[in-house]
């Protein structure tokens, strides 16, 4: 039997809410290792900026590959069970990255991190809707943000966690592997380093396992897009083609830009600080930053939206700030300019969480196909980040830090303004002007 929206909010709301902010934070704190892996393999194989920048490319790029396979799978699985296996996909990425790194294989390890990815990109597509129509739709964005608090504060975690791990002491074993007397010696320091991912990675794995054969188990209730009550114009919608939907296509372009955006904050700043002068012990700790950033962001964003401020004004009011902190970060130098860096963390907090609801609104039983196309959009995560490391090669770091990030923010600023509401019905705008007053 399948259980509608209502039923979850009546009987399993609390329940769900919990298992699927523990399912956010796993996704959280993975996604989040990459900024610790960024300066591990630069280390451990000796890598340029743009090589070392393959790790969110081969990360993020799963999403834009797999997302659309995942809706298939999604519509033959149910979202629950999609959950789980999503798990298990991010459980075998582990094994091989982790493998692949014990015997030194640059190129085996980003195969490991692009099945994570591609794990990743099946559990957000279940996810994502799934809390965005647990309840009324006009409040999807205060759902999602507290579920990207889950997600965060694991994230502030995750370069802590794995930067003790795998980065203890890596500056003076820098320094040991330059000056090695032979290439034989220095392979044999390269190779040890790297060697200390393998065993994080298989407990990884393993923790994985247990919570995928937990969600299979759990009281997660199932729920039909399609069902969503309060989700306008859904019954309509089955009858439209996705093409029909403008508001979702300028939003599968708001997430592309706004995750390159997040990643840029998040992961970038460790190469932004390095660039800025600090030393790489130093420099592995600033995601942390970053992610508190966000973290007060999402709860500023809890305490305001709906009630106080509407999702899509508070999109655009952090677009306007992310333009802000780039230029502040520009016209600054050394730990000043980082710290605006790691600022974007705030601006950045409720864009995803009003993006999403915005983007799925109205989509009915394309809710699934919806959230897939804009699941792809996580590939600005492999993209923009790869355009600044190229450009960063030939002009100051701060402008090309600068050249990427406004011009996002920008169109971020028009999605929350404008783009939204391209096609949608006067239906859908009257329920955006009365949540805009509530």
């Amino acid at each position: 039997m399948v259980t509608t929206a209502s039923q979850p909010q009546q009987s399993h709301y609390v329940m769900s809410m919990v298992i699927i902010g523990v399912l956010f934070a796993i996704f959280g704190f993975v996604t989040w290792l990459n900024s610790s892996l960024i300066l591990f393999v630069k280390v451990g194989f000796d890598l340029d900026n743009v090589s070392a920048f393959f790790i969110p490319l081969a990360f993020y790029v799963s999403y834009f590959v797999l997302a659309l396979p995942s809706a298939v799978v999604l519509k033959r699985t149910g979202m629950k069970k999609g959950m789980a296996l999503g798990l298990f996909v991010m459980a075998v990425g582990s094994v091989l990255f982790a493998e692949f790194m014990a015997r030194y294989s640059y190129s085996g390890a980003l195969v490991g991190l692009f099945v994570i990815g591609a794990g990743l990109a099946l559990l957000q597509t279940a996810s994502n809707p799934y809390v965005s129509i647990l309840g009324p739709i006009e409040s999807g964005a205060k759902r999602v943000a507290i579920m990207g608090i889950c997600n965060k504060a694991a994230g502030a975690v995750a370069p802590i966690v794995f930067g003790a791990l795998l980065l203890s002491g890596a500056t003076a074993y820098a320094d040991k592997i330059s000056a090695a007397a032979s290439s034989s010696a220095r392979a044999a320091l390269q190779h040890a380093f790297v060697s200390r991912a393998f065993m994080p990675y298989v407990v990884m794995a393993a923790v994985l396992v247990v919570l995928a054969i937990w969600i299979v188990f759990s009281s997660l209730p199932e729920i039909r897009p399609e069902e969503n009550r309060a989700d306008a114009g859904a019954r309509s919608s089955s009858r439209r083609s996705i093409f029909s939907f403008p508001h979702l296509w300028l939003g599968v372009v708001c997430i592309f830009v706004y995750v390159g955006m997040e990643v840029m904050a998040g992961d970038g700043i460790v190469i932004y600080g390095q660039s800025a002068g600090m030393a790489l012990d130093a420099a592995k700790h600033l995601t942390t930053w970053t992610m508190i950033g966000m973290l007060v962001g999402y709860l500023l964003g809890v305490a305001l939206t709906p009630r106080f401020i509407s999702q899509q004004s508070y999109l655009a009011a952090s677009a306007v700030l992310g333009v802000v902190f780039a230029f502040a970060a520009w016209v600054t130098h050394g730990y000043v300019s980082v710290a605006f860096v790691a600022a974007l963390g705030f601006a950045n907090a409720m864009m995803w969480p009003a993006i999403f609801p915005l983007a799925i609104k109205g989509l009915g039983d394309r809710t699934e196909f919806g959230s897939a196309l804009l699941i792809m959009g996580i590939a600005g995560g492999a993209v923009i980040p790869q355009i600044f490391v190229n450009i960063e090669e030939f002009i100051n770091f701060q402008l090309a830090f600068l050249l990427v990030m406004a011009p996002g923010y920008a169109y971020i600023l028009f999605y929350g303004l404008l783009g939204h509401r391209v096609g949608q019905s006067r239906g859908a705008r009257a329920i955006d002007s009365a949540a805009a007053t509530s």
